[in-house]
């Protein structure tokens, strides 16, 4: 007996007739009258009277009613309850990004999540890769909005879009506009962050590809901010997203120029701890920043990036 039969010999009793019992769930008279004489049999007990006027309850059957009943009343109770908690969403939830992704993602992101979810107490974490990862495998924070890395550990990754990675010179630089060849980083002295940093990596990979090495300027380990003004205090170029300097080319205090020859491009995904199931909840948290970094791509927002198949799908449907 399981609750499937609770439920059919529920409603033949409030029917009182197999065949329309039959009839309103679109199965066969002959299948359900099977289903009822397996549960007498199993129970060992009469649950109907037949006659020619359809079925009637016996003691037994109105004793087993009222467990049928009282069984479809908890389902109900858990299936609304399960229902409301999806639609709360999770008590709380801590997201965090690499400074980039952050500055284009979290004041967008903070609006949907309030407006969905206005009883979540909702944390915003920035940092760099390898700090991020560290809280992800500590459970200190549910997801994170990053740049894969060239070993992503135990996380796992589900890509949202590609960015492109330009050169960011002073404002005063002689560099003629338009793309900028990778193999004209050789004469460019940068500011990059030290060795264990996702750029600083790319472009020491860059160099070898193409038979140089980097002319490293200075060493910056601090925000993006601050690489940003060194920049503009002419102590040399960086590689950066587009999305990084929006405000500074358009106030014209540095330059951008995207890379190609190849064209340089970064993964920006969600993570997630491999080893953690993640909850409910926060799968729909997923959901939104897919659909909203669908939608900052589509209207020109985040500037060079193209969306992952994927992405595109998920925020169509």
């Amino acid at each position: 007996m399981n609750s499937d039969d609770l439920a059919l010999f529920a409603r033949v009793a409030k029917t009182g007739s197999i065949s329309r019992t039959a009839m309103e769930l679109g199965a066969n008279q002959s299948t359900v009258s099977r289903r009822i004489g397996m549960l007498e049999a199993e129970l060992g007990v009469r649950l109907f009277r037949r006659s020619g006027r359809g079925v009637g309850l016996t003691a037994r059957g109105e004793q087993l009613l009222g467990y049928a009943l009282a069984m479809e009343k908890t389902l109900d109770e858990a299936r609304v309850a399960m229902q409301d908690s999806a639609a709360r969403g999770p008590a709380t939830l801590a997201v965090a990004a690499q400074p980039t992704i952050a500055r284009m993602m979290f004041g967008s992101l903070g609006h949907r999540l309030k407006a969905r979810y206005p009883a979540t107490r909702v944390r915003f974490v920035e940092g760099l890769a390898t700090h991020l990862l560290g809280l992800l495998n500590d459970g200190e924070i549910d997801l994170a909005i990053m740049y894969v890395p060239e070993h992503p550990g135990t996380s796992q990754f589900d890509a949202l879009l590609s960015e492109q990675v330009c050169l960011v010179t002073p404002a005063a630089s002689p560099v003629p506009d338009g793309p900028f060849a990778v193999s004209g980083l050789a004469g460019v002295p940068l500011i990059l962050p030290s060795t264990h940093h996702g750029l600083r990596v790319l472009v020491e990979s860059l160099a070898a590809r193409h038979g140089f090495a980097p002319m490293i300027a200075l060493e910056c380990d601090g925000s993006i901010s601050i690489t940003k003004r060194l920049v503009i205090e002419r102590c040399g170029a960086t590689a950066l997203p587009a999305a990084a300097v929006v405000d500074e080319v358009a106030s014209g205090t540095v330059k951008c120029f995207p890379l190609t020859d190849p064209v340089v491009q970064r993964e920006v995904a969600i993570a997630w701890p491999q080893n953690r199931v993640m909850p409910e909840g926060v799968w729909n948290v997923a959901q939104m920043i897919r659909d909203l970094a669908a939608d900052l791509v589509s209207d020109g927002t985040w500037p060079n990036t193209t969306l992952h198949a994927a992405t595109l799908m998920h925020s169509d449907g």
